[in-house]
């Protein structure tokens, strides 16, 4: 029996439940993985062979090799474990949540300063707020770090 699930009604929103801690198990270990020096120096020297040391599905894998952070949480990653592939790029945590809105390092810091996004329009798919899937960079390849 499935569990009920309101909140994937939240829009821009992908829920770090039991399902995508599951599906996200080696993505998540493999980015624990780079918090040993040895272990970011052997991914940064041969990112490919890395990757295929663990036994993460193509998607993971490709959500790791492009840098991208919405297909990484699309795929069962968790955004702190996510992070450390963003450092190990060398980019801040600030530059990271940029990258995944859309927006310059700048824009998403002078947003956050006045306060984020409304939650007008944002509360439940299909109202015209700019959290809104039609309005988001989820899948249009904006989400990269690189």
């Amino acid at each position: 029996m499935a569990l009920d699930k309101p909140y994937l009604d939240v829009p821009g929103t992908t829920i770090f439940d039991m399902e995508q801690s599951r599906k996200g198990y080696w993505l998540n270990q493999f980015c624990m993985s780079l918090m040993k020096a040895e272990n970011r120096k052997r991914f940064l020297a041969d990112q490919r062979a890395y990757v295929d040391e663990w036994p993460m599905d193509e998607e993971q894998k490709q959500a790791v090799l492009t840098a991208d952070l919405n297909r990484g949480i699309r795929a069962g990653g968790n955004i702190y474990f996510l992070a450390k592939l963003g450092a190990t790029h060398g980019k801040s945590f600030q530059q990271m949540a940029g990258s995944m809105t859309g927006k310059t390092e700048e824009e998403y810091r002078d947003m956050m300063i006045k306060g984020g996004r409304s939650a007008e329009g944002n509360r439940v798919v299909g109202e015209n707020g700019d959290a809104q899937a039609n309005r988001q960079p989820q899948g249009s390849g904006t989400g990269r770090l690189l």
